[in-house]
């Protein structure tokens, strides 16, 4: 199989079959320098186009490593800024194949001023538009700034290279010691990509991803008809506390959780399910992660992190841009306390506050285990906007674990005295129903019947308007 079959093989493999329309098919290189005029460019190295997914109107772009290594020069960027036009002026995602080895050298500053044409169309999109990048092949240097502008990065997980400088050129780094192109380095470490997997099966998600978006910024029509049961309970939910990835399972319909940078910052889960057909982001506190087994394979101490932090934000920004409500569950008990994430947390955990409060979009959030301190506060509590907050009937919420308020107020006065006021503590202080009192808590609903009475309260929710003072933008 060429390569030149490739980039048009994952289109076809992505689009419903026979959609795909080409545009500028008999673009060529105009540059001539460094012997480029005896060099055969057809449609300068990228295949431009649109067709459906689902029958949803999408725009794509796929690079053809055949054509100069897929390498941009400006005709290529032309063809994709002008496929970027298109996208803005009909309202429909842009989904770029990214298979390509950076700058075209032979044109040197025509093509760096094509990269910049690349980045203003995708910063114009932004929060407009859904952008997906899927990274097939080599994406180093100026281009990989191109996937981290878009909302959604897909990596094949053997041949796909993502890289601002190659592992071999970081100080004291070779490949063999840490490859940091690596889809591993990069959906661990970095942060930067979502979903990691087989050509194949990333283009399956993409266009799962896909149906569960809308279109754009002003669309509201992306629900289908739900075909599970809204009232169904769920079972074993109150045992997921732990690894809520699986309790967001539990509550989806039909089980299905679209999970956004599984393999980064795990004590913290984002992503998108369906409540009765209509897509709501998910963001939860997690502190266990079960393997396929069921057993625990790790662990994490329910605290925020400066990772979960940035990678939660980043989530709720999304959805509010779209008009994606968010469910939040919280279970937090308080903040990554080390030297290293000193450096950083409070930054971070203004990061997640701003973003929960900035968030115009309907906001419910469940209390399913601890709450304690400003780390509660920040998980989208009612004092940051949170539209209806409801709690399973053992979640604690107040400043501290009563054994510790204990222990500091009645210092000094004997083990059964403070046993005694932990329990008097517990009860007045962090139980679910002395925050229930205070209106801090809505409804305490039992774990079973969460699915039933979150839709519910979504469903309420769908007519929400929240007018906030007028200003550019803000600056957190």
């Amino acid at each position: 199989m060429s390569n030149s079959s490739q980039a048009s093989q994952r289109i076809a493999a992505l689009l419903d079959d026979n959609s795909f329309v080409e545009i500028g098919a008999m673009v060529t290189a105009r540059a001539t320098d460094f012997n480029l005029k005896q060099t055969e460019t057809p449609s300068d190295g990228v295949i431009t186009g649109y067709g459906v997914i689902d029958g949803n109107l999408v725009y794509v772009y796929s690079q053809d490593a055949s054509v100069l290594n897929g390498t941009i020069g400006e005709m290529h960027a032309k063809k994709i800024a002008n496929l970027y036009d298109l996208a803005l002026k009909t309202g429909a995602p842009v989904i770029g194949l990214i298979d390509s080895a950076g700058l075209r050298l032979q044109e040197a500053t025509d093509a760096l001023n094509a990269f910049g044409e690349i980045y203003m169309k995708q910063t114009l999109a932004s929060g407009v538009i859904p952008q997906i990048t899927a990274l097939f092949g080599t994406c180093g240097g100026g281009l990989a700034i191109v996937p981290t502008l878009t909302d959604f990065t897909f990596m094949e997980e053997k041949s796909a290279k993502l890289f601002v400088n190659s592992p071999n050129a970081l100080d004291g780094n070779n490949t063999s010691k840490c490859d940091t192109a690596a889809a591993d380095f990069q959906s661990k470490e970095s942060g930067v990509v979502d979903v990691v997997g087989d050509e194949a099966s990333i283009l399956s998600q993409i266009r799962q991803l896909i149906s569960l978006l809308p279109a754009n910024n002003e669309d509201d029509m992306s629900y289908i008809e739900c075909t599970d049961d809204l009232n169904r309970a769920c079972e074993n939910i109150a045992g997921c506390a732990g690894d809520t990835s699986i309790a967001l399972s539990s509550i989806a319909d039909n089980g299905v959780f679209f999970e956004i940078k599984e393999n980064y910052a795990k004590d913290m889960v984002t992503g998108f399910i369906q409540l009765n057909g209509v897509t709501v982001g998910a963001v939860a506190n997690r502190s266990e992660v079960y393997n396929a087994e069921g057993k625990v394979a790790e662990k994490f101490d329910g605290t925020l992190s400066i990772k979960g932090c940035y990678k939660a934000a980043d989530f709720i920004s999304f959805c509010d841009a779209f008009n994606i409500p968010v469910l939040s569950l919280t279970n937090v008990k308080g903040y990554e306390a080390t030297v290293g994430s000193e450096k950083g947390i409070a930054q971070a955990v203004a990061k997640l506050t701003y973003a929960f409060a900035n968030a115009t979009v309907p906001k419910v959030n469940v209390i399913i285990g601890k709450a304690y301190g400003s780390a509660y506060v920040a998980m989208n509590s009612k004092a940051i906007g949170a539209d209806i907050t409801m709690a399973w009937p053992n979640a604690e919420i107040g400043t501290m674990e009563a054994k510790f308020a204990a222990q500091i107020m009645y210092e000094g006065q004997g083990s059964e005295v403070i046993a005694e006021k932990t329990k008097e503590y517990a009860a007045l202080q962090t139980s679910a129903n002395s925050a229930a009192k205070r209106g801090y808590v809505d409804q305490i609903v039992e774990a079973v019947d969460t699915r039933k009475y979150v839709i519910g309260a979504f469903e309420m929710l769908f007519t929400k308007r929240d007018d906030r003072p007028a200003k550019k933008h803000g600056t957190v």
